[in-house]
């Protein structure tokens, strides 16, 4: 095993942010047996899985969906704990119900078998076979990709260079993600149900390489899960565990510069100043380089789309049954190029959760909660000729009646949140986006923000490896924990 230039196993981490990725590398450090300060600026842990609960409506205002639940095991594991002793998981079955604009709809079940009885009776037996290949291929394409490319410290192309790089061509990974989809399904609304999922890395499936088909290993496969009360509900879980051990936070208390003394790390922060062996940086990599005083252009500067978020209680309750839902517009890639030309979508696609069909108790009885996500262009480019101040109220009435042509009837709303690409902005987020930089070729593995600043500096979350997701920024956490401790042997 061999050591950072200038490493020395850190006896006091501040980790700056306790987002699931600053919590995730407090307890993977202070498993490790470092004394962590958790600095966070807002008056509660989360980062962007803030919670609003109103008149008896939990509302998660961040990431809905969850997979590969292994990694939220892992960082309780990390201080001795048991998942199952501190949260319950519910599976979300189907994973998602895709409505296309024929009116058909499909159920999208991790269960090969059943899945493909669900193909062939929505499109024949023939896609039921190209289902089949399909499933066999991404699971091939994530036993390649997770452990040698996402799960791992990578240090510039060179580490990528062993026989996985030559697997990972051979199926494909490096071309088009629409044609590797197509080359399985010739229904259009299966190559749209098979690929949607390259929206979560900022890319449309046309424009996407091959290898984030692993996406759809990790939910349509692997399987999508809930926790109950909420995504929050893991932030909040993990900062008392992480007190629990040992782990300092505070709370309401913004850091505004880090620099290196000498061998220490010198954190100040509205309140005084913290002095450390290393410290972790969980902000975008743009406000990391504010904080460090470094005022070059940073390195990945495509972000990927935003979005408009509406998270709100609805009384009346709504009808219908599944949970995630992905609704298709006429023309899928029409919409996409509308907003990577920096337009809002003329024909929208959009996601709309409705976790209280998992989880009743996050609203009163009768009651539901909706969550709807509209893509729109970040704050870049032409999207930031977008006064979202002016087309607000304009955008919410269009909003919602969408919902309502889609099945959603609303009629009222409590504890409604309304959040724009500018409201993202107004939160610290660059480019107005939630979802970082968009994962282009040049823009992931080696070539994305490397997580090593300096020695003593580390970054995590999904500006840096391996990138965007709730699972990637609970493996981003442990990375930049082993970064402290150690390199890749």
């Amino acid at each position: 095993m061999r050591h950072a230039a200038g490493h020395r196993t850190p006896r006091h981490t501040v980790v700056v942010g306790a987002g699931l990725a600053g919590l995730s590398a407090a307890l993977h450090l202070r498993g490790r047996g470092v004394e962590v300060t958790l600095v966070e600026a807002a008056d509660q842990v989360g980062g962007r899985s803030p919670e609003v609960v109103a008149d008896g409506f939990t509302l998660d205002t961040g990431p809905t969906v969850l997979t590969e639940t292994a990694h939220v095991a892992a960082a309780f594991a990390a201080v001795g704990e048991n998942l199952a002793d501190h949260l319950e998981l519910r599976p979300v079955d189907p994973a998602y119900i895709a409505h296309f604009p024929d009116g058909t709809c499909l159920p999208m079940y991790a269960d090969p078998a059943r899945m493909r009885q669900v193909i062939g009776d929505f499109a024949g037996p023939r896609e039921a076979r190209g289902y089949e290949r399909f499933v066999r291929h991404v699971e091939r394409l994530y036993d390649v990709e997770f452990p040698h490319f996402i799960d791992r410290n990578l240090d510039g192309v060179g580490s990528l260079i062993s026989p996985a790089l030559l697997r990972l061509t051979a199926l494909r990974g490096f071309g088009r993600l629409d044609r590797l989809v197509a080359s399985f399904f010739t229904d259009p609304r299966l190559q749209q149900a098979f690929s949607f999922q390259a929206l979560y890395v900022g890319v449309p499936p046309h424009r996407a390489r091959g290898m984030f088909a692993v996406v759809s290993a990790m939910d349509l496969v692997h399987g999508v899960s809930y926790l109950v009360g909420g995504m929050h509900a893991l932030a909040r879980t993990m900062a008392q565990v992480a007190v629990a051990h040992g782990v300092q936070l505070r709370l309401g208390e913004r850091v505004t510069a880090v620099r290196t003394a000498g061998p220490t790390q010198r954190i100040t922060t509205a309140t005084g100043v913290l002095d450390a062996d290393a410290v972790v940086l969980t902000c975008e990599p743009p406000s990391a380089a504010a904080l460090l005083g470094d005022h070059r252009a940073p390195r990945n500067s495509t972000p990927a789309p935003s979005c408009v978020l509406l998270a709100a209680g609805v009384p009346d309750g709504l009808p219908g049954t599944g949970h995630h839902h992905i609704h298709f517009g006429g023309s899928f890639r029409g919409a996409l190029d509308d907003i990577t030309s920096g337009r809002l979508m003329r024909d929208p696609s959009f996601l709309v959760s409705v976790p209280t069909r998992t989880d009743p108790g996050m609203a009163p009885a009768g009651g539901d909660v909706l969550y709807a996500l509209f893509p729109a262009p970040a704050q870049h480019g032409r999207g930031a000729e977008i006064d979202w101040q002016r087309l607000r109220p304009v955008y919410r009435d269009h909003l919602l009646r969408r919902l309502t042509a889609a099945g959603y009837p609303i009629d009222r709303l409590v504890g409604e949140q309304l959040i724009t690409p500018a409201d993202w902005a107004a939160r610290g987020l660059p480019w107005g986006t939630p979802f970082s930089a968009a994962h282009t070729f040049g823009q992931s593995g080696p070539f994305r923000q490397p997580n090593l600043v300096r020695p003593g500096v580390v970054l995590a979350g999904s500006g840096t490896t391996p990138g965007v997701g709730v699972p990637m920024v609970l493996i981003s956490g442990r990375l930049a924990a082993e970064r402290l401790l150690r390199t890749q042997p």
